[in-house]
Parts: C-alpha cells; structure tokens; sequence
C-alpha cells in the first residue's frame, strides 16, 4: 500500500525573553508570575498556583528587583504587590511578544516545506 504524501512544513521557533545587561530578565514564566501575584496579593500564593515552590518564585522576583532600577514587586506584612514599574514591564514584555509571535509567523510562510 502507498503512503499517501503530505507536505511537511518546516516552522521557526524561538523562546522570547527579555534580557537585561546580557542575562534574561523578564520571559513568559517571569510576566505569569508576576501577573499572579498582582491577582493573590503574595507571592506564596502566586507560586502554588503556579505549582512552583516558594523559593523559586522568591528568587525570580528578588532577581527581578535587583536587576531593575527600582523594585518590581514589594512585600510587606499585608501582602504583596506590583509596582508602577512591574505593570509598565507585563505591557511592554506583551506587545514585544505580540510582534515576536507576528514575525515568527510570518518567517514560516517563507520556509519551504517537503513531501512525505
């Protein structure tokens, strides 16, 4: 029996982040966790969400902090929050990403694909 032929596509891929002073600074985990701390006002809470342990969202946000001029996410006994500049990052990290999922997309449409 013939294998009936298809055309596979090849496809561009890529992890977007955001670097700072060479190191990654904000990506697609980073902006989630900080939009969830925003919704539970902690960021305990925003790491179980998450299934991620407290640690790791703690050092994710600490890294944050010290790599920006002034403090992403501020704790303090009633809770947690973002800042201005946290809020000015999650919009500024999504439109990037919106143009980097575009060109992506648009990248593909130029790539040849072969039949099986």
């Amino acid at each position: 029996m013939a294998k009936q032929s298809k055309a596979a596509q090849l496809k561009a891929d890529g992890r977007f982040w955001l670097t700072l002073d060479g190191k990654n600074f904000l990506g697609r985990g980073r902006i989630e966790l900080l939009q969830r701390i925003r919704e539970t006002g902690s960021i305990s809470k925003a790491a179980r969400s998450m299934k991620m342990s407290y640690k790791a969202a703690w050092d994710a946000v600490d890294s944050m902090n010290a790599a920006w001029q002034s403090p992403l996410v501020e704790s303090g006994p009633a809770g947690s929050h973002l800042t201005d500049d946290a809020e000015r990052m999650i919009t500024a990290y999504q439109q990037a990403e919106a143009q980097h999922t575009a060109f992506i997309i648009k990248l593909a449409k130029t790539l040849p694909s072969r039949a099986e």
